[in-house]
């Protein structure tokens, strides 16, 4: 296949999910009653003007006046407004940050004015302060979720408007001669209200805050399903949600978001359809299963996607030829900065094919389907029979060396050539996992400092969709307007599905530092199902000491490691009762 006729298909993919297309309301209820509630609202008030329209106080007056506590209740007794004013002509604008990126809606609350007719306003949304200045068009979109649109806001009342993920509002009073007494604009934040039972912290602040991050990351997507971005696209992908489960089982343990996200696709994609039309990612949802089970240990789940997990295997076996695999029917994908090169995808798939089929196979002797076990390590052994070639790829050579294919050792140093340069958000997880298998923990622990850590430099407070390292140097934080001569990062970086200011800023599938700092640093891995078992083997790197938790079925295990002057590391670890902890 063509190149452009690839990227069209991709693209098309990508902007309609005419598989996952986004619908209201939740799945029908399980067989244990249903699911429970745990979405919350919360009001967060701004913490910052960013920008006027007017520094005389003419057309803007008062702007302050929003960053003070609202009640949520408007009076008629209300002395202190913010006034925005197109009498004289001019217009009357501001700009608020809400000091960290939320999911959520914008509601405000007006004052009396002489007139009681609405007042029309223009509200734009931005994960940067380039996306909330923004003209409608070119790459700043309202695809998803509306970011741009005209308001009209009551006399002595509030009004909720938008859903979608943002840090930043402009607010624009279109009508002219006009003024509009502003009491409060606030965030209507929503999210799942469920706490963070796994933690990590050490003696490199940068890290620990890179971790943090990760999780709140994936947080914000844990809606009603489990989505990849809360801008862009807010929708179920099935390779996206990898990094996503196994931060969500690193933080907060077994969540109902996943099993219902997976069994979503599993319902919207009867066989022999690949999930999102992508072969990689119905592999993507064998790996899932097994992950979930091996840190959840819910036996009665497993079981319940035995059938379709069967039709799976045989359709991907069906097209295996030899020690080949031929996957078709769907887009062949593995990421975007690698969709223009058809043999790197070639070895990818070949790899992920391998890791899938591997995870069949445990979950087909667990669940006593040894039949199904066995044909899935026969195919397996004859794969692996083929070394592909990895082109010197960081993605291709990773899924290689995670996938154990004989002779593919070398290729987990692959990743570390160049340090952070030709990392991606998404297959980054992949890379610092070669790079563990290899024992280079160092390197790996300073490129996440390096390239999770410039999206933190660069005033993030959530990791984004994408992120070209060779530009970080020469480009301008996204929470100021950007100065001139320096890169808008957001306006003009980007690329295929993402560019520009299309771009998200808060997606789920850049979370893999934190999943890694747990299994790596901390050294935490269960061995069986559920943590039965479990194995706790630190790998300090440059640190001197590092601790955390991680959440299991049993309760959490928590662990301490210090780096004594000797060089030897000293652990401390606690397991509740029924987890074995291995010599």
């Amino acid at each position: 296949m063509q190149h452009n006729a690839l990227l069209s298909i991709l693209t098309l993919l990508f902007y309609t999910s005419s598989l996952f297309g986004a619908r209201g309301g939740n799945p029908a209820p399980d067989a244990d009653g249903g699911w429970t509630d745990q979405m919350r609202t919360e009001y967060i008030t701004p913490v910052r003007i960013v920008w006027t329209s007017d520094d005389t106080g003419t057309s803007v007056r008062n702007a302050e006046v929003l960053l003070k506590e609202f009640s949520g209740q408007v009076s008629t007794a209300s002395q202190e407004f913010c006034v925005l004013s197109t009498r004289d002509g001019g217009t009357a604008s501001v700009l608020l940050d809400f000091g960290r990126e939320y999911q959520g809606s914008l509601e405000l609350a007006a004052g009396m004015r002489g007139s009681q007719e609405p007042v029309e306003v223009r509200i734009r949304f931005g994960e940067s302060v380039s996306e909330a200045m923004s003209e409608y068009g070119s790459t700043a979109t309202n695809d998803h979720a509306l970011r741009d649109f005209i308001l009209r806001v009551p006399w002595l009342g509030t009004v909720l408007a938008g859903e979608s993920g943002f840090r930043f509002v402009r607010i624009d009073l279109t009508e002219p001669d006009t003024e509009l007494p502003l009491i409060a604009a606030r965030t209507v934040f929503r999210y799942r209200d469920i706490p963070y039972l796994g933690t990590f912290e050490s003696d490199d602040k940068r890290l620990d805050s890179i971790w943090k991050t990760g999780a709140y990351t994936v947080h914000l997507n844990m809606q009603n399903f489990l989505w990849d971005g809360i801008k862009r696209d807010r929708l179920v992908w099935l390779g996206d949600m990898h990094p996503e489960v196994m931060c969500i089982n690193t933080v907060f343990g077994g969540n109902e978001v996943v099993k219902k996200s997976l069994d979503f696709a599993r319902d919207e994609t009867p066989l022999p359809g690949w999930m999102n039309g992508m072969c990689s990612y119905s592999l993507w949802w064998i790996i899932i299963q097994k992950d979930l089970y091996l840190y959840g240990g819910d036996l009665e789940y497993l079981r319940s996607q035995h059938d379709y997990l069967e039709g799976l295997v045989n359709q991907v076996v069906s097209q295996i030829d030899g020690d080949r695999e031929r996957l078709s029917g769907g887009v062949r994908f593995l990421d975007w900065p690698t969709s223009e090169m058809p043999e790197v995808i070639d070895a990818g798939l070949h790899a992920l094919t391998v890791t899938s089929l591997e995870s069949a196979a445990r979950i087909a002797g667990w669940l006593g389907d040894y039949r199904l076990e066995s044909k899935c390590r026969e195919n397996v052994t004859a794969l692996k029979r083929h070394l592909p070639d990895h082109y010197d790829n960081k993605q291709a050579a990773s899924l290689l060396a995670l996938a154990g294919i004989p002779g593919a050792e070398e290729a987990a140093g692959v990743a570390a050539r160049d340090g952070a340069l030709g990392f991606s958000t998404f297959y980054g997880y992949y890379m610092l996992e070669s790079l563990a298998r290899a024992g280079m923990y160092g390197e790996a622990l300073s490129i996440i400092s390096d390239y999770w850590g410039a999206m933190l430099d660069l005033g993030a407070t959530t990791f984004w969709e994408d992120l070209d390292y060779s530009i970080v140097h020469r480009a301008a934080r996204i929470d100021e307007i950007v100065p001139e001569g320096m890169f808008d990062i957001h306006a003009d970086g980007g690329a295929y599905c993402y560019e520009g200011l299309r771009h998200s800023f808060c997606h789920g599938w850049a979370s893999g530092p934190t999943p890694w700092l747990s299994r790596h640093v901390l050294g935490i891995e269960p061995l069986e199902p559920g943590f039965a078992r479990v194995a706790v083997r630190p790998n300090l790197g440059h640190l001197n000491r590092a601790s955390g938790t991680i959440p299991t079925p049993y309760g959490i295990i928590t662990v301490s490691h210090e780096r004594m002057p000797d060089g030897t590391v000293s652990s401390r670890v606690e397991v509740p009762p029924g987890v074995e902890l291995a010599d």
